[in-house]
């Protein structure tokens, strides 16, 4: 028998893709459509996220699509591989999500897949989750990231309460990429152009030199690994914010596949939380 998965087997839907649109060089949007969204819960979260389900290279799955069925069954090589991706938006009228994709070239799974799909193409998708939204009671509001966590922010920021003090900077390869993104008061994002600098150091250095307003901030911080442990550190230790005021996770790590980053992260982030617990 197949090894079986100590977790309970989510909810899998499919939809459909309904649209496409390339809106920088290197992201894709998908809207994703049809009767499998039914029900969608777009919950109360900027960023909520889905996992999309892919077949292992060669294996196909009995109809009806069952995941629990699957992880009893199969071996757990033969599993769908899963990406998790931020909802860019849900619209429950049309019943139509938005995903957006960053693709560079073959790289990857989902974007060379999602730079390639096709209206009416099925994908499978489980979930939502997630666990931040602007805090109306903040007294101002910190967002940053790279292109991983710009879907996010962008929500985020068009979720933002009336009068609300934003900062938002946001690193991606140059100006080509740059989108329109604003509050509903008008405030932007500062974009920050990475060029040949490494992943995040520009981020990093962006955030260091800001002048942080007085009073409560509400902060969301997220994008490649490496960078989110040293803003983890300057937030947390340097300009002591609290930990319940900060939303701050790796999306990914530079020069690992995202298996073996979804394996380790929860240790390495156990382990990045104890180090600066103790000032190291």
């Amino acid at each position: 028998m197949a090894e079986q998965s100590a977790r309970k087997a989510p909810r899998v839907r499919t939809a459909e893709v309904v649209r496409t649109e390339r809106i920088t060089p290197h992201m894709v949007r998908l809207v994703l459509g049809g009767a499998g969204l039914e029900g969608f819960d777009g919950s109360e979260f900027t960023d909520r996220y889905v996992k999309l389900l892919f077949p292992a290279a060669g294996v196909s799955y009995p109809e009806p699509f069952d995941l629990a069925r699957i992880r009893e069954e199969f071996p757990r090589e033969q599993w769908p591989v899963s990406r998790t991706y931020t909802v860019r938006a849900w619209d429950p009228e049309p019943r139509e999500l938005t995903v957006d994709f960053v693709v560079h070239g073959d790289e990857g799974l989902a974007g060379p897949w999602a730079a390639t799909a096709l209206p009416g193409e099925a994908v499978r998708i489980a979930g939502a989750g997630g666990g931040y939204a602007p805090d109306p009671a903040a007294d101002w509001h910190l967002l940053a990231g790279d292109e991983s966590a710009l879907p996010a922010i962008a929500a985020a920021m068009e979720r933002m309460p009336a009068g609300a003090v934003v900062h938002a900077l946001v690193e991606v390869d140059g100006p080509a990429e740059e989108q329109k993104i604003i509050t509903p008061d008008g405030v932007g994002v500062t974009w920050l152009h990475r060029g040949d600098r490494p992943v995040g150091e520009a981020l990093v250095e962006a955030v260091a030199a800001l002048e942080f307003p007085a009073g409560e901030v509400s902060a969301f911080v997220h994008g490649e690994a490496g960078f989110v442990k040293e803003l983890r550190r300057l937030l947390r230790l340097d300009r002591g914010v609290p930990r319940e005021r900060l939303s701050i996770s790796g999306y990914w790590r530079l020069g690992q596949s995202d298996e073996a980053w979804r394996a380790g992260k929860r240790e390495w982030n156990a382990q990045v939380e104890a180090e600066q617990e103790q000032g190291v």
